[in-house]
């Protein structure tokens, strides 16, 4: 049995590191872990087997295959917080006319699940799923603000720049969080992508944690004209959701 559990968690932290490359091969993905070539070949066969992996017909190398994304779609779909949330997502975007996400707490970034893009025809981020560093988001900071775990998490691992305008100091951190709890909401300034600013209010669990958060996502130039305004919005959606969870 503990042998079982083992190869499993080496399975999981093989996904792990793929996730992390376009493409691996097999020499590669075994000194990233650690572990023998042959193991290394062994696993990529079974993730291929069960269709979490697939092979390149070109280079040969590995790549995650599109039984996760089956399997992450298959999750979200019963996932009730996207089911509660999705109606108010869609009016937050119809009233702002900027994109709107969820985001929830992965570790010390966030993760969003859920993006409903501006309807003025911009793209302005890029796919579902992207993970970013807690500091360099309102979604972030208004999840840490009330997550005190998801804070720490955070401040251990740092506060690397990723702009100019990046918080980069656990003090600068701790002085936000405090500011985002005044004013139930984080409003983030060109922090993550400069000309791309956000403000995010944190939904509550039944404990009363900072569980995930909604945010919207615009044009630096029209947070700067009406942030506040967008902050109210996500203040009022975010309560909203925050009662039926």
């Amino acid at each position: 049995m503990a042998g079982t559990v083992r190869s499993v968690g080496a399975a999981l932290e093989a996904l792990e590191v793929l996730a992390r490359h376009e493409e691996l091969g097999v020499s590669a993905l075994a000194r990233e872990l650690g572990v023998a070539k042959s193991t290394s070949h062994r696993l990529l066969t079974t993730l291929r087997h069960h269709g979490l992996v697939e092979q390149s017909p070109e280079t040969g190398r590995y790549r995650l295959g599109m039984r996760l994304y089956e399997l992450g779609h298959q999750a979200m779909t019963g996932n009730r917080l996207r089911s509660v949330a999705l109606p108010v997502l869609a009016e937050l975007r119809r009233r702002s006319g900027l994109t709107v996400q969820l985001a929830v707490p992965d570790g010390a970034d966030v993760l969003y699940t859920e993006r409903l893009e501006t309807t003025l025809g911009v793209t302005l981020m890029q796919q579902t799923g992207l993970r970013l560093p807690a500091h360099t988001t309102s979604s972030g900071k208004a999840i840490a603000a009330y997550n005190p775990a998801f804070a720490d998490a955070r401040r251990r691992l740092g506060f690397p720049a990723r702009t100019a305008a990046t918080l980069t100091t656990v003090e600068e951190f701790d002085r936000v969080l405090d500011e985002t709890r005044r004013q139930h909401g984080a409003l983030s300034y060109d922090e993550a992508r400069i000309g791309i600013s956000s403000c995010a209010a944190p939904l509550h669990g039944p404990a009363g944690e900072a569980i995930a958060a909604v945010s919207l996502v615009g044009p630096t130039e029209a947070f700067r004209q009406q942030g506040s305004h967008y902050l109210q919005l996500v203040v009022a959606a975010a309560r909203t959701l925050s009662g039926p969870l």
